[in-house]
């Protein structure tokens, strides 16, 4: 397990970097190349203190020893010339392992400043190995800060994700192991640390949790010949030769003498296609590369998108009791086009028992794109006609740039209902879904029906329609906190600025609920915290009281810190009772609208008060009722965009076909 002091030194390294190399994949590199060369020295000392010999840097290379290195009376110029042509001639050092040759292949320093390596070089000395797997984890903490490089689509898992992928698909030690777009390694190293902790006299299932996967553990329950199979099956691809390199080098500090890494374009190649794995995980890139992908023909779906035939890659080389885990964007879930369609129908009739719909803030602060997992078993396919659909709200992050814990984490618990589940089905007994938070299960049949084949889980809701008389009506000043307008900066001495704090006017709100942050108006620190009534805050739903008649929004992170005028009422919720969101569609109700245009007084522009507001009455449902009347709003919305989007492709169809007719 990492420690705090590792840790730190990895931060200072970089820190040290940071000026001389700005990519942090180069940092990393750096970083990666010169712990390395610190680890072989480390490990020669050790052995002449038990008094063997010199192995790494002996012989001609005797000159490279760190000692040498980082000796006293060396100048800061000649440092820097000896450490930099030892990282170029360490790849043709024959005393080295092959893995290690191939890490230093192509090797450089990248700044020429005597004074950085130096500074650099004493933090890598402070170093200290006694075990590879120590260095391992130190490793993994480094590769952590490439987490969400975006790269065409490109994202570093989340370890929690990860792991809790790993936990639900349940790899054994006689398993083979696959990740077909595998980065960093980062779903191989979990998955052994799986099998090592589920081979530990010491692990407690009862007790110990994702959370523990190698803390500790030492796989005392597997024999030698065990510990070599494992090692021989898990595998890994990648496109990129530097994630190769950081592949492979994760998995030699974790034990793997020979890590099975290879650099291999998994959509293009026809090389591997005849390997299958028992056990397959993927993050693959959601973007195709720029000039587009040329596949082969031996891809069950036709398409030319990479997230399609990443997907229909893995489903097809699974063996006949395979299971898989794979991280998709949203089009797979709902996009109408026919690839989509195919990969989907393919996957609920033959591989599909899950799909689990993740936050959409998991690879913030890169990006906000929002995904899914779809879980695949060939066995559990064959044995129900159902889908289990999983909703997590909480992934144990807030969803901010920052990306801070919280203990509201729903991971254990979608995890225990999911195996919940699977138990039910080869014991043939009946899940209640009732027992279950954001946890549905449609038939095949249903998804099947209309052909789209769609794998979003508000569209398999209960059908029967909400009838709001059952449901008690309060005024929303009932259930808000707090319900108050906002206030113009001249009010109080200050002038809108050029740059500065968003101030946010009824002219930055659209029709459909949206900022538009070119008609932000902007104001000085000190004047946003003097108006301290009209200062919003996350989830604020803000509704017009006067001007442009009916126009509401929710506050969002992305636009705070942020104030707001007279126009516009801030309605500040008791969020125990009332989803935000619920709110934003009953103000933009007929009905409300209708009760609204007969309070409002004005006729240039109408007017209301926020008593007025706090009087307005609304039907009040549980909150899980709520949220599922704004899934299916939302879901709506989405096929009326799609149609929309249908409508304008055929609309230019159209005039192209009658241009053509008129030679134009």
């Amino acid at each position: 397990m990492l420690d705090s002091e590792t840790k730190r030194r990895i931060d200072t390294a970089r820190n040290q970097l940071v000026g001389k190399v700005p990519d942090p994949k180069s940092q990393v590199e750096q970083i990666t190349i010169a712990l390395i060369y610190k680890f072989m020295d480390d490990m020669d000392a050790e052995s002449e203190e038990l008094g063997g010999k010199r192995k790494f840097l002996s012989g001609e290379f005797d000159r490279y020893t760190w000692k040498k290195l980082l000796a006293p009376d060396l100048g800061g110029f000649d440092v820097l010339t000896l450490y930099a042509e030892a990282i170029q001639k360490m790849n043709v050092n024959p005393n080295i392992p092959q893995l290690f040759r191939d890490i230093f292949k192509n090797a450089y320093l990248p700044y020429r400043d005597p004074e950085t390596l130096k500074s650099f070089l004493k933090i890598i000395d402070d170093f200290e190995y006694d075990h590879s797997e120590r260095l391992g984890d130190a490793f993994e903490y480094l590769l952590s800060v490439l987490d969400s490089q975006g790269d065409a689509g490109q994202f570093r898992t989340p370890r929690h994700i990860i792991d809790f992928m790993v936990e639900l698909v349940d790899p054994k030690k006689n398993e083979t192991i696959l990740d077909p777009a595998c980065g960093t390694a980062g779903f191989l190293i979990s998955s052994y640390k799986h099998i090592v902790k589920n081979n530990s006299s010491s692990y407690n299932p009862e007790k110990d949790n994702i959370n523990g996967n190698g803390n500790g553990y030492n796989g005392d329950k597997l024999t030698p010949d065990e510990r070599k199979i494992l090692a021989l099956n898990i595998k890994g691809y990648d496109i990129s030769p530097d994630m190769v390199r950081l592949s492979l080098v994760n998995l030699y500090l974790h034990g793997f003498t020979n890590p099975l890494i290879f650099e291999y374009d998994t959509l293009t190649s026809e090389e591997k296609w005849n390997e299958f794995a028992n056990v397959i995980f993927a993050n693959p890139p959601f973007m195709s590369p720029k000039g587009g992908i040329k596949p082969h023909k031996r891809f069950s779906v036709e398409s030319n998108r990479s997230e399609v035939l990443f997907v229909d890659y893995i489903a097809e080389h699974l063996t006949p009791n395979g299971r898989g885990a794979v991280i998709v964007p949203e089009g797979i879930i709902f996009q109408s086009g026919t690839a989509y369609k195919s990969l989907r129908k393919m996957l609920v009739e033959k591989f599909l028992y899950a799909v689990v719909s993740l936050p959409g803030g998991v690879f913030n602060p890169y990006s906000g794109v929002k995904t899914s997992i779809l879980l695949m078993d060939k066995i559990l396919a064959k044995r129900t006609d159902k889908i289990l659909f999983a909703k997590i709200e909480n992934d144990g992050f807030d969803l901010g740039a920052q990306r801070r814990a919280n203990e509201k984490g729903e991971l254990p618990y979608i995890i225990n209902a999911i195996k919940e589940y699977v138990k039910s089905l080869f014991k043939g007994t009946e899940f209640n879904t009732d027992d279950y938070k954001n946890i549905l299960v449609s038939s095949k049949e249903r998804i099947a029906e209309n052909g789209e084949w769609n794998l979003g889980a508000e569209r398999y809701q209960p059908t029967n329609k909400i009838n709001f008389s059952k449901y008690p009506y309060v005024s929303i000043g009932e259930v808000s906190e707090l319900i108050t307008k906002g206030t113009t900066p001249t009010s109080i001495g200050f002038d809108f600025t050029t740059k500065g704090l968003n101030f946010i006017k009824i002219e930055s709100i659209t029709d459909d609920g949206q900022f538009i942050p070119t008609k932000f108006a902007h104001i000085s620190a000190e004047c946003h915290n003097k108006l301290e009534r009209s200062q919003l805050k996350i989830d604020d739903v803000l509704f017009s009281i006067a001007g442009a008649f009916g126009r509401a929004a929710i506050v969002q992170k992305n636009i705070l810190p942020a104030n707001t005028n007279q126009a516009l009422s801030i309605i500040r919720l008791k969020k125990e009772l009332v989803y935000p969101k619920y709110l934003y569609w009953i103000l933009k109700s007929a009905h409300i609208l209708s009760v609204v245009q007969k309070l409002k007084v004005g006729v240039a522009q109408y007017n209301l008060s926020l008593k007025q507001i706090s009087e307005l009455e609304i039907p009040l449902p549980p909150m899980k009722v709520q949220k599922q009347i704004v899934s299916e709003i939302e879901v709506w919305q989405m096929d009326n965009e799609r149609l929309k989007g249908q409508i304008v492709v055929r609309g230019q169809k159209i005039k192209d076909k009658i241009a053509k007719v008129w030679g134009e």
